[in-house]
């Protein structure tokens, strides 16, 4: 259970970084760190939930539904 809070918040943590760049971008301001940055950070994040997730169907941690129909 604590993987799948672990997992969602990640994923909102991602959401954030990606709408935090869109804003950075639309509004063009010099003193703000740049577009990057945000968009670095989602993509590690991403990358972090492809290793919990694989981790997890590894150890049985989390179970796979298989069949998907």
């Amino acid at each position: 259970m604590i993987i799948k809070i672990v997992l969602i918040s990640l994923v909102i943590f991602m959401i954030y970084n990606l709408f935090k760049a869109l804003f950075l971008m639309t509004r063009n301001d010099p003193n703000q760190p740049p577009m990057s940055t945000f968009i670095g950070r989602r993509l590690m994040f991403s990358g972090i939930i492809i290793v919990i997730v694989l981790v997890g169907v590894a150890t049985g941690l989390i179970t796979p539904n298989p069949s998907p129909y």
